[in-house]
């Protein structure tokens, strides 16, 4: 099957060829950027402490708290925090303020609290 040909670097004066937007050197740069401004808590959730506490929550309750209160049985395979913890590490840790979901109801819980794609507050007009 024929493949789309390749397009210059999308990084303003890079002459690389790719099939993605970035060239592989500018894609990581864009990909570190984007970590440093969007996720500034991703370092929270790669530590031990909650490796270790996503598992405990995930092993005492194994089903989502959502499907269940609408009697459907569907395995729980994200932790989710009530309350957003915006980088408050004692909320972020707190046994109470988790609750085991599936990745449907996180997604769905997620977008009401932060708007469409992140922006909350923001009016969109077409």
């Amino acid at each position: 099957m024929p493949r789309k040909p390749k397009k210059p670097c999308g990084y303003p004066g890079c002459p690389e060829l790719t099939a993605g937007r970035y060239c592989q050197a500018h894609q990581r740069e864009m990909d570190r950027d984007y970590d440093k401004n969007n996720r500034p808590y991703k370092h929270l959730y790669k530590s031990a402490r909650w490796q270790k506490l996503r598992k405990q929550v995930l092993n005492k309750l194994p089903l989502c708290v959502e499907c269940v209160k609408i009697n459907r049985l569907t395995p729980a395979t994200v932790v989710d925090h009530i309350r957003p913890h915006e980088g408050d590490e004692e909320l972020f840790y707190n046994l109470e303020n988790l609750q085991p979901l599936c990745k449907t109801c996180h997604d769905r819980k997620t977008a009401k609290e932060d708007g469409r794609w992140g922006k909350k507050g923001r009016v969109y007009t077409y």
